[in-house]
């Protein structure tokens, strides 16, 4: 499976702790590990079997003073990511890092949607494009949700952007409608949308990674210093999921297709 324009490719977690959280994801996901430090700066891809999924580094300094916290980030890929990110500002949006090389790997930037959720977006220098994506084994990152302001507004805002499309949706009582999408093009559904509660302080993006049973899962959490906040739940799919936070505070979901 190719990885189109618009579709997340990477994933990220920028931590005040490094080294014990990715002691802490080894134990609860699964994922091993290697060293792919570029030149100055220490950096950890996480592994499902022999392939990357995501990767983590410790916030320097001049980020946390500024008031950065531990958090997850979603990389979009995109065909220019000077001319993205000059768009995500005139639709509203901010750009927290100007567009720079990472070298030998890329380009990115780091912004945020109208409401404030943040993500990067990224284009590979030539020869060093994303792999496909790892689907259905432990490891993966099965799904990406938004916890939106107004869900509508900000589907309309990626629709436009990156050519996303609307899919099912699923009423979700109290919490209102839950609304599925696909990447450009359709085919099959790749996350959801909601409003989020009055109790939740700001958009965000979380992302779903799958593990070997929901309840076994939640046990490693617990046992390596993190905390469950939600959950477990089944959902309408069939599949088990639950929400924590990792022991430095960087919040993170869980999906399976066992309890």
């Amino acid at each position: 499976m190719s990885n189109p324009d618009g579709a997340f490719v990477w994933y990220e977690l920028m931590t005040t702790d490094a080294p014990a959280a990715e002691a802490f994801y080894r134990g609860v996901v699964g994922w091993g590990s290697r060293d792919a430090s570029p030149p100055g700066m220490a950096y950890t891809a996480l592994l499902a079997g022999d392939s990357a999924v995501a990767g983590l580094l410790t916030l320097p300094p001049p980020a946390l003073a500024g008031g950065a916290r531990p958090v997850w980030i979603g990389y979009v890929a995109v065909d220019d990511v000077d001319a993205y990110a000059d768009r995500f500002a005139k639709a509203g949006g901010a750009v927290h890092r100007a567009p720079a090389d990472i070298p030998g790997v890329g380009r990115f930037a780091m912004v945020a949607d109208p409401q404030g959720a943040p993500l990067a977006l990224f284009k590979p220098f030539e020869g060093m494009e994303a792999q496909p994506p790892v689907v259905d084994r432990p490891g993966a990152v099965a799904w990406r949700e938004l916890i939106a302001a107004d869900a509508q507004a900000a589907f309309d805002f990626y629709a436009g952007l990156f050519g996303w499309t609307k899919s099912r949706v699923f009423d979700m009582g109290a919490f209102g409608a839950y609304q599925l999408f696909a990447y450009g093009g359709g085919g099959e559904d790749v996350g959801g949308m909601m409003n989020k509660p009055p109790s939740v302080p700001v958009p965000f993006w979380t992302f779903y990674f799958q593990v070997d049973g929901i309840g076994a899962a939640i046990e490693r959490l617990q046992a390596g210093g993190g905390t469950l906040i939600n959950g477990p739940h089944q959902v309408p799919t069939g599949s088990w999921i639950a929400q924590g936070l990792d022991p430095q505070g960087a919040l993170f979901s869980l999906v399976s297709p066992q309890a």
